[in-house]
């Protein structure tokens, strides 16, 4: 496998302009999200929606193609930026990292990849943690996965993702926006338009399991933190000034 790990960004957030170019501890979000990539060992390249972000990935030795910034989805900027990077299709792995999470272990995007090595009907990697507390239940703003996965097993099988509150006991997985895609499947899933389930529960994810993809999902100890307001921009300063 020779994975590339693709980071969509854009300015127009709507609970947080121009998000990929807030400070955090003297370093543009955008810039330690693309740092903690370069970790991995991979291929790292910014797929931005305006050229501010552009200007200071690049300025940072980083590699960064603009697109257009009015493309629906994070999937379809980096299968934008993949067809301009690599026309020769030499990557066969593509890892959508976020760039709102600036502190992203760099073995979160291996863990996408150690899935898809081990499972080889798996289209899709993803990650999933643990609740980190009995209101993740009921929040709304927590998607849940349904896996099928045995008993200390590291992996499963992603059955559904929700945002409701899942019925009886057992574990509640709460779901890591990180994707690791076979190459084939980024394009079918580009390719499709939104389905049904994606609509009504807002989960891209669910185009691709309605589509027929398998999504498969690996357990890591805790969600990396995400910077999706205000308030997380302060845990995430704080997080820098240790």
């Amino acid at each position: 496998m020779n994975p590339l790990i693709l980071i969509p960004a854009r300015m127009a957030a709507t609970r947080l302009p121009d998000k990929p170019l807030a400070d955090i501890g003297g370093k543009p979000m955008i810039v330690r999200a693309w740092e903690q990539a370069m970790a991995s060992g991979y291929r790292v390249a910014v797929a931005a929606g305006d050229p501010e972000i552009v200007d200071v990935i690049t300025a940072a030795g980083g590699e960064a193609v603009v697109s257009d910034p009015a493309l629906p989805s994070g999937s379809d900027r980096i299968q934008a930026t993949l067809q301009v990077i690599d026309p020769d299709r030499i990557h066969d792995v593509i890892i959508n990292l976020q760039g709102d999470m600036p502190f992203a272990d760099p073995g979160l995007a291996r863990a996408c990849v150690q899935v898809l090595a081990a499972e080889p009907g798996c289209d899709i990697a993803t990650l999933v943690a643990p609740e980190a507390g009995p209101d993740d239940r009921t929040n709304v703003d927590v998607v849940k996965a349904v896996l099928a996965m045995g008993e200390g097993a590291g992996h499963g099988r992603a059955l559904y993702f929700t945002r409701s509150t899942l019925y009886g006991d057992g574990p509640v997985w709460r779901h890591v926006g990180l994707y690791g895609y076979r190459r084939a499947a980024l394009e079918r899933f580009c390719a499709a338009p939104p389905s049904p389930l994606e609509q009504r529960e807002k989960l891209e994810q669910l185009r691709a399991l309605e589509m027929g993809l398998s999504i498969w999902a690996a357990v890591i100890g805790d969600a990396p933190l995400s910077v999706d307001n205000p308030a997380d921009l302060e845990r995430a300063r704080a997080v820098a000034g240790k």
